[in-house]
């Protein structure tokens, strides 16, 4: 596991097993990952399909008291994955990181509650899946500006596609966070 310039996110690598026929991986065991210091209970699992290359969903969250941790991985495709800090507070408040998920990779990111989580398409018809910590709550649901967080995004020429919510959601600078470091999210 390399080490993240965001301390409480995770990039991981679950072990694959392959042969001529393919693969085999645990993506996720409570208890491995509570060995690595996600000792998360996850009670819902997401999968999402963008079709465009240039996608671009998020930077999403869920307020307290639904706030979201989550596991994330692509199983088709590949993305460019990012997790902002936007605890009050935190040393890191703004920070971003990302890394590449794809279905080759096998590559997975832990998005912690506190953190805007948010992904670009890199391939056509790429499919997320990602557990959360908490049921969705659309009362408590929350976005920051894609483009305000100086986050590199690997666009090279690309317009990006992005729903309309995401289109005017607040910047990063002009964004009230409902999250306070060092508290119970």
């Amino acid at each position: 596991m390399p080490p993240s310039p965001l301390p409480d996110v995770l990039l991981l690598t679950p072990r694959r097993f392959g042969d001529h026929r393919g693969f085999f991986g645990e993506t996720y065991s409570k208890r491995g990952y509570a060995e690595l210091g996600v000792d998360v209970d996850f009670v819902q699992d997401n999968h999402s399909l963008s079709a465009q290359v240039g996608t671009v969903r998020g930077l999403h969250f869920q307020a307290p008291p639904a706030a979201q941790a989550k596991l994330v991985r692509c199983g088709r495709g590949a993305i460019f994955d990012v997790a902002v800090d936007i605890r009050r507070g935190s040393p890191t408040y703004g920070q971003w990181m990302g890394a590449e998920l794809s279905a080759e990779n096998g590559h997975q990111l832990y998005v912690p509650a506190g953190f805007a989580h948010g992904f670009m398409t890199l391939l056509p018809d790429s499919e997320i899946v990602y557990k959360c910590s908490d049921y969705y709550a659309p009362a408590t649901e929350g976005a920051v500006r894609w483009d305000s967080c100086g986050i590199d995004w690997p666009l090279a020429g690309i317009t990006p596609v992005l729903s309309d919510k995401d289109a005017v959601a607040p910047a990063l600078a002009e964004f009230k966070s409902p999250f306070t470091y060092g508290a119970a999210q």
